[in-house]
């Protein structure tokens, strides 16, 4: 019986604040989503961050016939000893944990799969592209400086990349635009809950006879507060479903599209969407659940 008035008191009370209820369920919706992208962006930003550290993080491009460089024009393309020392001096490092060579022919297989979708791809030949040598550094901060000026100006090298360098610019351009996500979701998390307040007193002023009779016959505060911290909480519910739509919208329209664009895919697992659409449902169910049951708690007071 009680939870029979329970579930029509909820009823009513939706019904009757039914445009107030939607703009509510729309706003946590969106809060929702834009929290639930900020951490789909923070979990894409480490797992391309963890990827790549992994990788080469330090490419010794070597010359070659086709070279423009002063010192390659000078002393021609590098020599099979010319590489031998090279890869000799690289290996006797302690900062270095692997070296691999990279003849041009891989060189040019590789350029052949990263640029496939590039309109330029046939205007290069497999002699534009210099083979190299990779390596995989024990320590990328402290171990570059060490291994560039050992073989920086050595004969047949023709330049050095610091590949965590140019990833660095990729990482603050993602950390930005996850930064920007979770500000704005934060502040639209503030306008849910001052709409929730707003819902929640709304309704319990329209129905404020029915709750002082409730107080009179001798009902608890908690009994009294039940359908409006049930509406809450359903509102929250609403709000979390709508997000968990567009959630795994973000991830397979979004995310996963754009690897499409780079040459290696790191792409978030199924794990880690369901455990970003946990966390929104928590959220979304405290945000409006805690909201409400603080509002009511002031007006039962009043």
């Amino acid at each position: 019986m009680r939870a029979q008035f329970v579930l029509q008191e909820v009823w009513t009370g939706l019904r009757r604040n039914l445009t107030m209820t939607i703009a509510l369920i729309v706003v946590v919706a969106i809060s929702l989503s834009l929290l639930g992208t900020g951490l789909l962006f923070v979990k894409q930003v480490d797992s391309t961050r963890t990827y790549w550290q992994s990788k080469v993080q330090l490419s010794i491009y070597l010359c070659t016939a086709t070279s423009v460089s002063p010192r390659c024009l000078q002393s021609g393309p590098a020599t099979q000893a010319e590489k031998n020392q090279i890869y000799a001096e690289l290996t006797r490092l302690q900062q270095v944990e692997h070296v691999y060579y990279v003849s041009q022919a891989q060189a040019f297989t590789q350029f052949k799969q990263d640029f496939a979708r590039s309109a330029f791809m046939h205007l290069v030949t497999a002699s534009d592209i210099p083979d190299s040598f990779e390596v995989k550094l024990h320590n990328a901060q402290t171990g570059y400086n060490v291994v560039a000026s050992t073989v920086a100006g050595a004969p047949g090298v023709d330049q050095i990349v610091n590949n965590t360098t140019i990833l660095a610019k990729f990482y603050r351009l993602l950390d930005g635009a996850r930064t920007a996500v979770v500000i704005t979701a934060i502040i639209l998390i503030i306008a849910a809950v001052l709409l929730v307040a707003n819902t929640i007193r709304l309704s319990a002023f329209n129905r404020r006879r029915e709750t002082s009779i409730m107080r009179l016959v001798g009902a608890s505060n908690f009994y009294v507060q039940l359908p409006f911290l049930v509406e809450g909480v359903i509102a929250g519910l609403a709000g979390w479903l709508i997000a968990a739509v567009l959630l795994v919208a973000v991830k397979t329209l979004g995310l996963d599209s754009l690897q499409q664009y780079f040459p290696y895919n790191v792409q978030l697992s199924l794990a880690d969407l369901i455990e970003v659409i946990a966390l929104a449902m928590v959220v979304g169910v405290l945000l409006c659940g805690t909201t409400s049951f603080l509002t009511l708690r002031r007006y039962l007071r009043a």
